[in-house]
This record gives C-alpha cells, sequence and structure tokens, in this order.
C-alpha cells in the first residue's frame, strides 16, 4: 500500500503537532515549578529576615518585662497575651499605665474585632497574615482581635495564648465586646 504524499504530509503534521503540543505542556509545567520555587525561596528569605530582625530587636529580658507588666481583658475575661517588643506595645503600656484603657469593640468582616485607641501609636505597618488570636495594630489608630484570618499590612503587637479558634470565635465572634488594657500592680 502506497500513501500519496499528500497523506504523508497530513501524518507527519499531526506527529509535529502532537510534538509541539507536548513540548508546550513540559514548558509551562516546568515554568510554573520554577515560580512556586522562586515564590517559596522568597518567603523563605523574608521569614529569614525577619528572624533576624527580631534577634536583634527583641532582647528576651524586655520582652519579658513588657508581658508581664500589662493585661488584656475581652469583656471580663483576662486573657494571657505574648506582647511583640516594639515601639507600639510601649506606647500602649504607657497609656494604660495613666489608667485602664478601655476600647469599645466592632465586628467586622467575620474574622475580626475592631476598636479606636483614641490616638496614634507608632507604627511599623508589613504585610502580613493573621490568625486567631492575633493582635494588630490597624492605621496607628486601632486596635484588631482576630478571631479568623486576614492579610493585610498591620504593625504587631500580640498574640493571646491559652485559646484555640473555636474559643476565640466564641468569644469575638457573635457580639461587638469590649477590650481593656492594664498595667499590672
Amino acid at each position: 500500500m502506497h500513501m500519496t504524499s499528500e497523506k504523508r504530509w497530513l501524518r507527519t503534521k499531526a506527529g509535529f503537532g502532537i510534538i509541539v503540543l507536548i513540548i508546550m505542556v513540559f514548558m509551562l509545567f516546568g515554568c510554573g515549578n520554577n515560580d512556586a520555587s522562586a515564590d517559596e525561596a522568597e518567603i523563605t528569605e523574608g521569614a529569614e529576615k525577619e528572624a533576624e530582625e527580631t534577634e536583634k530587636t527583641e532582647p528576651e529580658e524586655e520582652a519579658e518585662g513588657t508581658e508581664e507588666m500589662m493585661r488584656f481583658y475581652i469583656n471580663d475575661t483576662e486573657l494571657e497575651v505574648t506582647w511583640e517588643d516594639n515601639d507600639s506595645v510601649r506606647a500602649l503600656k504607657e497609656i494604660a499605665s495613666e489608667g485602664p484603657l478601655t476600647i469599645n469593640m466592632s465586628m467586622y468582616g467575620g474574622f475580626e474585632q475592631v476598636g479606636p485607641i483614641g490616638q496614634d501609636l507608632p507604627r511599623n505597618d508589613k504585610q502580613t497574615t493573621t490568625g486567631a488570636g492575633d493582635i494588630v495594630l490597624y492605621s496607628g489608630n486601632q486596635i484588631v482581635v482576630f478571631y479568623g484570618s486576614n492579610s493585610w499590612s498591620y504593625t504587631r503587637l500580640g498574640h493571646i495564648e491559652g485559646k484555640t479558634p473555636e474559643e476565640l470565635a466564641d468569644m469575638l465572634g457573635k457580639a461587638d465586646v469590649t477590650l481593656t488594657i492594664d498595667t499590672a500592680e
């Protein structure tokens, strides 16, 4: 059986198309993996830099001193908080040392409670993803307590310890709350 030159040409063309398709698939997956690796490397590098900066700027004695000297309440429930060692927390501590700082919080977005501090605090906003229990400064004058997660540019203030995400959602996700920050006597 002899093939006509037209049939050979069509077979060659179909074979060539399949080869091109296979090459494109490999290139597509190859490029995607390289981008993911680059993203992972960037994330890892950023986390390492943040850890190094934290080590340089957070002497343990000062962080522990701040932790022990501020009390944090949601409504009438005292919660254990690990405070960051930064200018924002020091300013918050100074305000609370003049008398308890009470903030009327409002539910927002189904994942956080937000309330005005009444004055501006120093900021060091960084793009971050928060989780349940995170306490952050937003726009320099609002405190936010998360019972869910969000990604935005915030200054980290602290983290509520010893509560599960479910317990925090139960405490913060049903109605507006009152937050009180006080210095220990």
